[in-house]
Order: C-alpha cells, then structure tokens, then sequence
C-alpha cells in the first residue's frame, strides 16, 4: 500500500519564516542558511505539492497565492506538532506553577494563542492567570503574589525592568448604530483614575478644547464597552478587533488623534524559574507572530 510523500518540516518552517517575516533575507537569517538555499526550499516545497505557494505581484513582492493562505495555517499546525513532539523528548520536563497576571483587555485578545502555544511545548506546567486593571496587577507584582504580568506602559514601576510586547496608536471607540461621539460635551466611558489610556485621552481632549465629561468608569474592559453599545458613550482602545456593536472611529470623523500606546512584559524581583522565562519567551514570540501574521500581500 503506498503511502503519501512526507513533507519535510523545514521546508514548511522555511515558507511560514517568509510569510511571517516578509523578506526571504530575514527568513533565511532565522534558518541559518543563504537566501539562494531559502528560495530552492520553496522551489523543493512547491515541485512536492505540485502548486505555486507563493507568486510575483507588482513592485516586487510576494503575493501568497490560494494555496499558499492554506498552506500557511496548515505548515504552522504541522510545525507546532512537530516541535512539541521534540520537546517532549529531547527537553528536560519542566513542571510547576507560573503565576501570570495581564488586563482582561489583553487576555481576550492575546491570552488564547500564548496559553496553547505554551501547553502544547510544556503541557506538566500550570499557569495561574489573574485578571486585573494594570495598576493592580503591578501593585501584585511588586508584593510578590505574581511571577510574570502583562501591564500598560505608563503603569510600571520607576526603573523596573520590561520588554516591550506592542506598540500602537490608540483608538476613539464608538457604537455602530448610535453616534455619542457627536455629543456635546462628550460622554466618556474610561478606566479607572490611574489608568494610563485615561489619562492620555483626557490631556488629548483638553488640549483640542473639546468639552467632555466622564459618564461610566469601569476596572474592566467589557465594563467600559457596555455603554457604548449602547451607544451613550465613546472609549479609546488600542485593539481594533472589537466585538460585535462597536466600531472604531474614522479620522474624518472629527476626533482629535489620540497617542500611541504600548504593552509591557514585567517580570518578578524573586519569580519561579525557569517556568517563568519559558512563559516569558512564549508570551514574546506569540506578540511577534500575531502582529506579523501578513495579509496575501508581503514584501519580497
């Protein structure tokens, strides 16, 4: 009975590499091998499967054809398979309890992938996750009750050391069917006082001589969306995938820009190691792979 060709799995880490980077140069740096030995592993790839996965567009790039967007999620399957299977092998088993504390805005948009990342590569390992307002969460941190939390930059503490997860503009929030933004004065739903979003929107509004005023507070992001599904007031927000009822704000819309945010990764004074760099390191490489995942349109 024949069986089907297998696929070698650096020729799939090889094609994720370039659609994730966007360069066959920084594809062929994170494999160790020239850009010419990259461009034949995509040529080998494609002679297998016996279809183009990746095609020439105008300007130079590289355009992912029909099969190459269903190659890409089905190589990054294969991939995650493959590695955990090597881990469970060839690395030491690690175990234990890692405490891991992030805003619940955050852990909607970012959590899922981290945490299955993580127990796919480290499945003896617990993670202990607490949902919390950034100020809380690093007020834990310092006393110790959390090894890893993600926070707001703006909240951490003078001279704690951090690694940058994100960074982006934020965004006016407002509802789909109803238009609170054209209030006057405009009815705001915000965080709480020590909130660093907070206050960069109201410094941003006081400096454009907007009148506004605070209608809703709220420690957690579902509690500041309510009312603007409701369409009694607006929000900011770095995240744009927003849930059903909302949309963002368009610049011709009159807002004054907002500026940018970020996420910051601290680490504890005495955290549980070393499950709190392996959870670390996931938490970075997942940020990198969801900010890069590409359209069907990357740069050669």
């Amino acid at each position: 009975m024949s069986h089907p060709t297998g696929i070698d799995p650096d020729l799939l880490r090889t094609f994720v590499y370039i659609a994730e980077d966007g360069s066959f140069t920084r594809a062929a740096e994170r494999v160790g091998r020239t850009q010419s030995a990259v461009s034949m592993q995509v040529q080998r790839l494609e002679s297998l499967l016996g279809e183009k996965v990746l095609a020439r567009g105008k300007g130079g790039t590289i355009q992912l054809t029909a099969h190459g967007r269903y190659l890409l999620d089905k190589a990054r399957e294969v991939l995650a398979l493959n590695d955990a299977i090597w881990s469970a092998f060839r690395e030491p088993v690690v175990r234990g309890t890692v405490r891991l504390g992030t805003p619940d805005d955050y852990a909607m948009r970012y959590l899922p992938p981290v945490l299955k990342r993580f127990a796919q590569t480290h499945p003896a390992v617990e993670v202990d996750v607490l949902c919390l307002p950034s100020s809380n969460l690093v007020e834990r941190l310092k006393a110790g009750d959390l090894d890893l939390t993600l926070c707001s930059e703006g909240q951490q503490p003078p001279n704690w050391p951090s690694t940058r997860l994100w960074s982006g503009p934020l965004h006016w929030i407002t509802s789909d069917r109803h238009a609170p933004h054209r209030l006057d004065p405009l009815p705001l739903a915000l965080s709480a006082n020590d909130c660093a979003w907070r206050l960069a929107t109201l410094e941003t509004l006081d400096k454009s001589k907007r009148s506004y005023r605070v209608a809703y507070t709220s420690g957690t992001f579902a509690g500041t969306h309510v009312p603007v599904m409701a369409g009694l007031a607006v929000t900011v927000s770095p995240i744009t995938t927003l849930p059903d009822g909302l949309r963002v704000l368009r610049p011709e819309e009159g807002m004054p820009q907002l500026p940018d945010a970020a996420i910051l990764l601290l680490k504890g004074r005495k955290p549980v190691q070393p499950l709190t760099d392996v959870l670390a390191a996931h938490i970075a490489e997942t940020f990198r792979l969801e900010e890069s995942r590409p359209t069907n349109r990357i740069a050669a």
